[in-house]
């Protein structure tokens, strides 16, 4: 992949998260200008989305647990519910495709995806290793726990950069 090809996927795939979060519906986009010519197929697309939920998350636990080191399942949880607020349509779509598989390579590439999740989710939490054969199922209860206890936030809605000077002093006219 071109230098020129990775910031364009990335583009698109930042266009993709904001799509989902604005339309919050769980069905990936694939109508969008440069989806369907940048990813191959809804898996490619799903992968990509994946791979953006599992960095927040880790991120977040990271973040957590620099905050609040003695009580690790609790940052776990905390960790999660922040990813899941900061991709309010990628968790919608992650969920949407675990229960509903378009096919079975993609069931097969989701179950792999799900139980490396929960096996960090387990690990980050202090409740296991990586070799240990329990961490899928204590980071599904982990997991379980996180959905169970989450409350979405309520964010306000972002505001736009300035266009430029103009659009500044007018923001400053109105406002007084």
């Amino acid at each position: 992949m071109s230098w020129t090809s990775h910031h364009r996927r990335g583009e698109i795939l930042r266009d993709v998260v904001a799509a989902i979060d604005e339309r919050r519906d769980g069905l990936l986009p694939m109508d969008l200008p440069g989806v369907a010519d940048t990813f191959t197929d809804e898996l490619d697309l799903l992968a990509a989305l994946q791979l953006r939920w599992h960095t927040r998350l880790s991120g977040r636990i990271e973040a957590e647990l620099a905050k609040q080191p003695m009580d690790l399942e609790d940052a776990v949880v905390g960790a999660w519910h922040a990813a899941a607020d900061d991709l309010p349509g990628l968790r919608a779509v992650l969920d949407h495709y675990y229960e509903r598989p378009a096919d079975d390579a993609m069931a097969v590439a989701l179950a792999k995806s799900q139980a490396k999740e929960r096996v960090t989710l387990a690990v980050m939490a202090g409740r296991g290793a990586y070799a240990d054969a329990e961490c899928v199922r204590i980071g599904s209860m982990i997991e379980a726990r996180a959905r169970a206890e989450y409350v979405p936030s309520v964010r306000t809605p972002e505001r736009k950069p300035f266009a430029g000077l103009v659009d500044m002093l007018r923001s400053v006219r109105l406002a007084a």
